[in-house]
């Protein structure tokens, strides 16, 4: 049962209202449950998923002060008539601040937008696959106008920075970087048995195995069957060099695109070398299986996957998407290969993985990386400022 405030004793407390397009298990949602764990009690949250999927509820510590509103058909109608219902419902909530994330909050941001009732900050962290290459100009328009009179614009990477003052015509001024932060002494964490299901014959016998994994929800811009056809052909050029190792492929996260992965999976023949290991509960514990950590999205911003990877000490294979190769260390970049060339991509997949002191060097390399540069601290106390929180 989701926990009711109790006003009388929290009316000092500023009252923070999300609306998010889904709180089910991704980037966002455990980015903001992050933010609300660590600020604890010195906030109280109205959330809101527009597409009604909390799945991501279970991250919240207990002692988190937050309520899941019931909206009723507020969401019915047309655009009028749902912005209408909107602004009656902020009336009724009285937020102190009002926080609208990506694209399936605008209407709620317009709503805000009419002779503003709070503060509001908009956050932006990415793009479905429908903007995987560009914005789209009808989209741009309407943040144009949702966005007029939001107090600031939150974004984790140098791409978004871009596009808010060419695309959507922020002010420089309103445009704020907080770079995503991951807990470097969590993640670095000694892996636990048992976490990935159908893992245990390999948990018990690495030598010889190589294992490159990757975390991300089974949607269509994460672009996955380019992860599987790229760990295929690495496989077939190994065969070809009769290589002694073994490799295998893990993909941790759950969505829509399973059956279609399942399907590929099989057609490739490949039931022995690639698991689908569905939502892992606990991943700081589960990353310390990998040897390398790939990431093969069509569009990204600055993913936190790549944070947490790097904390477990993993080198990374990728592509060069929004700020994927600006993260990493210099080091590391070549291996991160052009957008859209997959048979690059397989190529540094089967470098990274047939030459262990390389893997070696970057780990050590990444670990240091990632804590000198995206240690959650410098997160918190950002958004402590953009929240208006005590710190």
């Amino acid at each position: 049962m989701t926990p009711t405030p109790n006003h009388s004793q929290t009316a000092y407390i500023p009252h923070i209202f999300h609306v998010i397009p889904s709180f089910s298990h991704g980037g966002v949602p455990i980015r903001i449950s992050y933010l609300m764990n660590y600020f604890g009690q010195k906030a109280r949250h109205t959330l809101l998923s527009t597409d009604k999927n909390y799945a991501c509820e279970t991250r919240l510590n207990a002692q988190v002060n937050y309520v899941i509103p019931e909206i009723g058909d507020a969401d019915k109608g047309n655009i009028l008539q749902r912005i209408g219902q909107y602004r009656k419902i902020l009336k009724q909530i009285k937020p102190d601040l009002l926080l609208t994330y990506n694209w399936g909050s605008t209407e709620w941001a317009l709503a805000n937008s009419i002779k503003p009732l709070c503060r509001h900050i908009h956050l932006e962290s990415g793009f479905g696959p429908e903007e995987s290459k560009n914005t789209i100009p009808r989209r741009n328009w309407f943040r144009r106008l949702a966005l007029r009179n939001i107090e600031a614009i939150v974004v984790p990477s140098n791409t978004l920075m871009t596009i808010c003052k060419s695309d959507w015509k922020i002010p420089d001024q309103k445009i704020h970087y907080i770079p995503n932060g991951v807990d470097c002494e969590k993640y670095a964490s000694e892996p636990q048995k048992g976490l990935i299901p159908n893992f245990s014959a390999i948990e018990d016998n690495q030598e010889n195995t190589i294992v490159i994994g990757t975390m991300t929800p089974l949607r269509p811009e994460k672009n996955l069957p380019r992860l599987i056809t790229a760990f295929r052909n690495m496989l077939k050029s190994c065969q070809k060099k009769k290589s002694d190792l073994n490799f295998k492929l893990v993909i941790m996260g759950e969505g829509n695109e399973r059956k279609k992965l399942e399907n590929m999976i099989s057609d490739y023949g490949l039931e022995d070398s690639i698991y689908l290991a569905g939502h892992i509960d606990n991943p700081a514990c589960a990353l310390g299986w990998l040897d390398i950590y790939a990431i093969s999205s069509d569009t990204e911003q600055m993913p936190n996957s790549l944070n947490q990877a790097m904390a477990a000490g993993l080198p990374i294979v990728g592509l060069d998407v929004g700020d994927v190769k600006f993260m990493l260390h210099e080091k590391n970049k070549p291996f991160i290969t052009p957008a859209g060339d997959d048979s690059a991509f397989s190529r540094a997949m089967g470098e990274l993985a047939t030459n262990m002191p390389l893997r070696k060097e970057l780990a050590q390399i990444n670990k240091a990386h990632v804590k000198e540069n995206f240690d959650q601290q410098r997160m918190f106390d950002a958004y402590a400022g953009i929240w208006g929180l005590r710190r």
